[in-house]
């Protein structure tokens, strides 16, 4: 298929990109920023894309080059994956503007996709959205964030039907991986490597990891056979089991003694639990777990050997 793919920067998007064109797909990937405004790992991620597709910089979803772009060609799909994510973890974070910037133009949009003969969107959601998941009641938005995407969400759902346009949804949780951000499991990693023991301090919490590899052949799979909505889940499980989980794995790989200390949890500010619902079958998708704990120990074995 020949499919135009927003949010290729990201962590998740990278590795998406790689799946979709492993599949044998023609993938035309747009970045918001020019190429020399990357540094760091979102650079690596960029460097890594470039080869394996068409690459457009300096193009937002919904302004006069998008649309250009959209204009100079037939499509089959739109994978709309990128969002405004601008100090996501502030509560000071504006759900509206970043609404307005995931939808910049959707009506127009939808309009200049359908009449270029795109009749199928798949939109990038998150578990931590308002109605999403399922875990601790009621399923509120965790966030001034989680809010914006339920709400880019609504609005993509009321545009798409307008214009005739199949919409399906890919509810991502929490992915980790190599060339990931500096969240829990890079956090443990790191604290390990040099020599510390790292602290658990929700260790109660019950959530969904997912090894990105395996997350995007799930999203392959979407692509290939889509549905209104997917949940890909894969260690449902509290943080504490979580982290004893990565300790194991990567005890030997990275050939430390990867201690854990799990804290007792006094605070709960989040949902006790959220996770997703559709275990991803690891033989279908053809996913080896043990490859991917190797390629994740090496990925932070070369990140030593660099620094």
């Amino acid at each position: 298929m020949n499919i135009l793919f927003t949010g290729a920067s990201s962590f998740t998007g990278m590795w998406f990109v790689k799946e979709l064109v492993d599949a044998g797909h023609n993938v035309t990937a747009v970045f918001t920023r020019p190429l020399a405004a990357y540094s760091g790992v979102r650079l690596q991620r960029v460097q890594i894309v470039q080869p394996l597709c068409q690459c457009l910089f300096d193009v937002r979803f919904g302004d006069e080059a998008f649309l250009s772009l959209v204009n100079s060609q037939q499509w089959d799909l739109l994978c709309h994956h990128a969002a405004d994510v601008t100090n996501y973890k502030s509560p000071q974070f504006d759900p509206v503007k970043a609404l307005a910037n995931n939808a910049h133009n959707l009506a127009n949009t939808l309009e200049v996709l359908r009449n270029r003969g795109c009749s199928e969107i798949i939109l990038t959601g998150s578990v931590f959205e308002q109605r999403e998941g399922r875990g601790t009641k009621p399923l509120r938005a965790f966030s001034p964030y989680g809010l914006s995407k339920g709400l880019t969400y609504d609005l993509f759902a009321y545009y798409s039907g307008v214009y005739g346009i199949s919409l399906s949804k890919f509810v991502i949780p929490n992915p980790f991986g190599p060339y990931e951000e500096e969240r829990f499991t890079s956090y443990l990693i790191d604290t390990w490597m040099q020599g510390k023991i790292p602290q658990v301090k929700t260790p109660s919490y019950i959530r969904d990891n997912v090894p990105v590899t395996l997350l995007a052949k799930a999203y392959r799979k979407l692509v290939a056979k889509r549905t209104s909505t997917y949940h890909p889940s894969c260690y449902a499980e509290t943080q504490g089991l979580f982290a004893k989980r990565v300790a194991d794995a990567m005890r030997s790989r990275l050939q430390l003694p990867c201690e854990l200390q799990l804290c007792e949890q006094t605070s709960f500010q989040e949902p006790l639990e959220r996770v997703n619902s559709n275990n991803i079958d690891w033989e279908e998708v053809q996913w080896n777990e043990s490859a991917f704990w190797d390629e994740f120990a090496d990925y932070y074995l070369q990140k030593v050997a660099i620094r």
